[in-house]
């Protein structure tokens, strides 16, 4: 029984704090650079339920950076990453949101263009956008809009999710609500250019 006792508490301990705690978004209150012009938004879970029942018809699009996609994972379900930003090359560094600089990907609307031709879908069809945390999905929305294209949404929560008062995104987002990810991505899914 002590044993039983004792692993029961260990397995609590090693439990993700966040496990079960997701705190989904509340879109009506959503800061402004969440806020994008078409005003589709989805949270995690609503994106996987979207792209499991539309499929191929649902473009899926992680516009984290290369390296975002590649270390931290990225949804099991997207289609391809096409980076809405990409660090500076050569690196620089922005001394006002200290961080490395990130620069827009000039190749962004076209390379969504083109995979949305080999997939055979038109500039109506329904695009999900996500990122770190919602907010470049919500730029990148933006840009699609301007674009023509009419069902952008954004994933308001992102992959990592919004940042707790400790610092961490452990609040949201797709890691958080336990949905399925993983590290490993295909050739396919990546961003060559």
């Amino acid at each position: 029984m002590r044993t039983a006792i004792l692993g029961l508490a260990l397995a609590l301990l090693l439990t993700p704090a966040f496990a079960g705690d997701y705190q989904p978004v509340d879109v009506t209150k959503l800061p402004e650079v969440k806020q994008s012009k078409l005003g589709l938004y989805l949270s995690a879970p609503e994106a996987y339920k979207m792209k499991s029942e539309g499929g191929a018809k649902v473009l899926f699009i992680d516009i984290r950076t290369k390296g975002e996609f590649q270390f931290l994972g990225t949804p099991t379900v997207i289609d391809q990453n096409i980076p809405y930003m990409e660090i500076d090359d050569p690196a620089s560094w922005d001394k006002k949101n200290n961080r490395y600089t990130m620069l827009p990907n000039s190749d962004f609307v076209g390379a969504l263009s083109a995979l949305a031709a080999r997939m055979n879908r038109g500039k109506s069809d329904p695009i999900i956008l996500i990122c770190r945390s919602g907010d470049r999905s919500s730029r990148a929305a933006d840009l699609l809009q301007e674009a023509g294209y009419t069902k952008v949404y954004s994933v308001v929560d992102g992959f990592e999710g919004d940042m707790s008062p400790a610092g961490r995104r452990d609040v949201n987002g797709w890691k958080n609500a336990n949905l399925p990810w993983t590290y490993k991505i295909t050739e396919g899914q990546a961003y060559i250019r």
